[in-house]
């Protein structure tokens, strides 16, 4: 044999040595059947170093990321870290690159009670900056939140990360660490960038964290219009300040200046701030199309915008600004998030819409909004309780009581329809609260409007 082939034998044998030596650590790392009771976890097929899975990719990035000299040990063989970009013969390709590896911290002070615990946190952040390699940044970060026991979405593109994640505090503690850390953020983002509220891994279905063109959804190419064009940033406290001069000249009918919801009409029904212009639409990637249908409004205009944290002001205002119509643009640093820490009880008023299983978290007692049958003041979403649909209605417990508890006629009528069938049976998606919706209304400048007072919700009148 020729000393190539020969190399080359040997590098597919020691191949093979170290997947069978793979192959046994994880079947070592198995629950007996006997021992899969809910009470220690059903479902649990491994446990590893005090951590549990469900599932074999699980275990096995579990593995490669932290058992490779024991797996190499096991054969005799010497462990040998693989090359950056590279993968490990024994577990999943991007598994073993350093990038990935390095940043998974000890999780011993994590008790196992706390990702069902509901006492915990929800973090939102972003960070604009250039991924050179989102697909590895995915992997790395998948792998973190697998190891943190959160729960949530993360986006990931090459113009940076979108992350709301849940868990206990301290796993979203550490989470923050670690990003801090990881070279590629550690001299972009900081504490501040982090919003928390109360919450917890429970406030979302899952974990789901992919690899997309913008890492929040505006429908234009970002190298057409680039987060590097943004408008000027503001803090709260500027912003409060601003906001104040605005209610303040609007007031008298001398303003120059826009307040801009760049939020969902959903978003804004609940909560907004007073004398702003919220569009009537259902999606961000609508949002550039209503500018467009809009432009006479922001002509020679001052434009505030906000948004829930931040980030849909980044690409918005840039958007804006490439229209060259304002005089000029700015947007609030860290959103409504960021501004309710600051001013609880300042200009925004009712609830701030959040994209988990809570729907809306609250600084204030202020009620902007009304039930969707009755009128009466009530700001809770629901989904629609139709099958079909995925619309969220606002319906108070007396029309709950009453049955009530669609989006709209169309779906109530719908879904005493499906509950009569048989089961299995159910009919094609349509709304009357979409149909009837243009996609880009055409919006006119609206005065201030009136705070809610507390003898208001007392009273349940205007």
């Amino acid at each position: 044999m020729v000393p190539a082939e020969a190399g080359a034998a040997g590098r597919k044998q020691r191949a093979l040595a170290r997947r069978k030596a793979f192959s046994l650590f994880v079947k070592a790392k198995e629950v007996p059947a006997a021992s899969r009771c809910p009470g220690g976890g059903e479902g649990v097929r491994w446990r590893c170093c005090r951590q549990a899975f469900e599932e074999l990719p699980g275990i096995h990035r579990h593995v490669a990321l932290h058992h490779s000299g024991d797996v190499g040990r096991q054969e005799g063989l010497d462990a040998e870290p693989a090359e950056a970009g590279g993968s490990p013969a024994d577990g999943p390709a991007a598994a073993g690159s350093p990038e990935i590896s390095w940043a998974l911290p000890d999780t011993s002070r994590i008790n196992h009670d706390d990702p069902t615990s509901k006492v915990g946190e929800v973090l939102l952040y972003y960070c604009y900056c250039e991924v050179k390699d989102p697909e590895k940044l995915c992997a790395w970060q998948k792998a973190l939140c697998q190891h943190l026991h959160l729960t949530g979405k993360v986006r990931v593109a090459s113009e940076g990360i979108n992350g709301t994640v849940g868990g206990s505090k301290v796993a979203t503690s550490l989470y923050i660490e670690v990003m801090l850390s990881q070279p590629l953020f550690k001299n972009i983002l900081c504490q501040e960038d982090f919003k928390s509220s109360a919450g917890g891994a429970h406030c979302f279905p899952d974990l789901r964290v992919g690899v997309f063109k913008e890492i929040v959804p505006m429908g234009i190419d970002p190298k057409i219009v680039s987060y590097k064009e943004t408008g000027i940033h503001l803090s709260p406290q500027e912003f409060h300040r601003e906001v104040e001069q605005y209610l303040s000249q609007a007031s008298q009918g001398q303003s120059d200046t826009i307040l801009l919801d760049c939020r969902n009409f959903y978003e804004s029904k609940i909560g907004q701030f007073q004398g702003c212009l919220a569009p009537d639409i259902r999606k961000f990637s609508y949002f550039p199309s209503y500018i467009d249908e809009n432009l006479e409004l922001f002509k020679d205009k001052r434009v505030l915008m906000y948004c829930t944290g931040g980030i849909r002001c980044e690409r918005g205002s840039a958007y804006l600004r490439s229209k060259a119509v304002c005089r000029e643009v700015y947007q609030l640093k860290g959103g409504i998030h960021k501004y309710l820490e600051e001013f609880p009880d300042g200009f925004y008023r009712g609830k701030l819409f959040v994209f988990d299983d809570r729907y809306a978290i609250c600084s204030n007692e202020d009620i902007i909004s009304a039930c969707r049958y009755c009128g009466a003041l009530w700001d809770q979403y629901k989904l629609c309780s139709s099958q079909h649909c995925r619309q969220l209605v606002l319906t108070c417990p007396s029309c709950c009581n009453k049955g009530l508890t669609a989006c709209c006629p169309v779906c109530q009528e719908k879904e005493l329809k499906v509950t009569s069938r048989a089961s299995g049976q159910t009919l094609k998606e349509e709304c009357e609260c979409t149909r009837r919706r243009p996609r880009v209304p055409i919006e006119r400048p609206r005065v201030p409007i009136e705070r809610v007072s507390q003898r208001m919700l007392d009273t349940g009148k205007d």
